[in-house]
């Protein structure tokens, strides 16, 4: 039964029940990690045979180019052909990096404060406000990003079929301060949230006070299906040109949590002059990429349909551990309504929303049982979870049997801290 339910007697009953088996779960000296969405060795196993590849072969691309030696600012153009055809864009509009497209909305947004986007008036940073849009609950590193670049950030809530786009054109209609928005926009970090075409038209469509209002579209998860089928991925930067606004949009992906998280593939694609105005100050950066990497992904992939192919081995080995984590919420749970929690199709998370008020006890309570969880509200900005009710939860790295324990002891330390706040009361 609900715990709005119970009598206090129950409610102290279930207490002491639930306090038994919390010290027997801290008895048990457990180490197990949740915190962070990276692949598990078993995941990275499937891509060992890059490591050979380039062995005793020739190191040469295509089109000639000599992958061991410097240039090629843009990446080679084997490899992005092969995810151009992923993203269903010209190869033209998409350049390929290193393995963190983190870094490259990074260096985006640093070359925009410093220089300004071709659109832009002036550099950023000679502006007297900067705003940002956060969809929330969201991804802790955009919001590192923006943080340290000294934007205000504003939170914006995500609805079940992506951000509230009615909420945010109100906000960039009439003001020029805020220059853009981060969105997750294919099984979403942390919430599993998949943006429809209706709102991403919305997004590309609206007017804006700012003339470079700019949208990080972030597909990293655009292919990390958890069942047989991948979801469809919107020509996003044809949509905002066919808009009228063809400069709006900085798409990214990469292939690191797809083959080697440490020596992946990035991608960005944009419009021609967005591509344009990234390479003039990339090349400043850096003479290009790690191209042998590239090399070596294109000839152990081979096309899209190999990338494809490889994810539902991805998938075969995080389905079950999605699975077991929602299997043990419900059966812990659902019967006294302290939780609720997403049941994503595709991506590395689940959202778990507790209690109100209790997302910092169930974390330190984890903590002390051994079990480390992502701190409460790292999916909003600076921490500042309202509510205080969001826990992030990362099933991919433990074994299957580790995410099993690990679960039943996060299900014990939210009822416990459900049952503390309502005998509180």
């Amino acid at each position: 039964m609900s715990l709005s339910t119970m009598s206090r007697e129950e409610l102290e009953a279930l207490s002491h029940e639930i306090n038994t088996r919390y010290e027997d779960f801290k008895g048990k000296n457990l180490s197990l990690d949740l915190t962070r969405g990276k692949p598990s060795a078993q995941q990275l196993d499937l891509s060992n045979g890059l490591l050979s590849l380039l062995g005793e072969g020739s190191t040469t691309d295509v089109d000639g180019t000599d992958a061991r030696n410097y240039g090629n600012l843009a990446g080679l153009k084997s490899i992005r052909t092969i995810w151009a055809d992923i993203l269903g864009v010209p190869v033209e509009e998409i350049i390929a990096e290193n393995n963190a497209s983190l870094e490259i909305m990074h260096y985006v947004l640093t070359f925009a404060m410093l220089h300004g986007l071709p659109s832009s008036p002036q550099p950023w940073v000679k502006e007297n406000t900067l705003k940002w849009l956060c969809p929330v609950p969201g991804y802790d590193r955009h919001f590192s990003i923006t943080e340290t670049l000294g934007f205000e950030m504003i939170q914006v809530p995500m609805n079940e079929d992506g951000p509230d786009a009615d909420a945010i054109a109100d906000l960039v209609a009439n003001d020029p301060s805020i220059k853009g928005m981060w969105l997750v926009p294919v099984f979403a970090n942390p919430d599993g949230t998949v943006t429809s075409r209706e709102v991403a038209e919305k997004l590309v469509s609206m007017p804006t006070a700012a003339s470079d209002f700019t949208i990080m579209w972030d597909n990293a998860y655009g292919i990390h299906t958890l069942t047989d089928e991948f979801p469809e991925i919107l020509p996003i930067v044809k949509m905002a040109a066919d808009a009228g606004h063809p400069d709006r949009v900085f798409q990214l992906t990469s292939s690191s949590k797809i083959t080697f998280a440490g020596a992946g593939v990035s991608f960005l694609n944009t419009s021609s002059t967005n591509l344009d105005w990234y390479k003039k100050y990339l090349g400043i950066a850096t003479i290009g990429p790690n191209k042998i990497s590239q090399l070596a992904h294109v000839r152990f992939f081979g096309n899209a349909d190999g990338v494809k192919a490889h994810m539902l081995k991805h998938k075969d080995i995080l389905a079950p551990k999605f699975a077991a984590v929602e299997k043990i919420l419900a059966e812990r749970l659902g019967e006294y309504d302290v939780a609720t929690w997403t049941e994503p199709k595709g991506g590395y998370f689940i959202s778990l929303d507790v209690v109100p008020g209790t997302a910092k006890r169930v974390v330190a309570l984890a903590a002390e049982a051994g079990i480390k969880l992502t701190n409460a509200g790292s999916a909003y900005p600076k921490g500042e979870d309202p509510k205080e009710t969001n826990i992030r939860l990362a099933p991919s790295l433990p074994p299957l049997e580790e995410i099993t324990v690990a679960m039943d002891g996060v299900a014990t330390c939210v009822l416990k801290a459900a049952l503390e706040k309502a005998l509180a009361a």
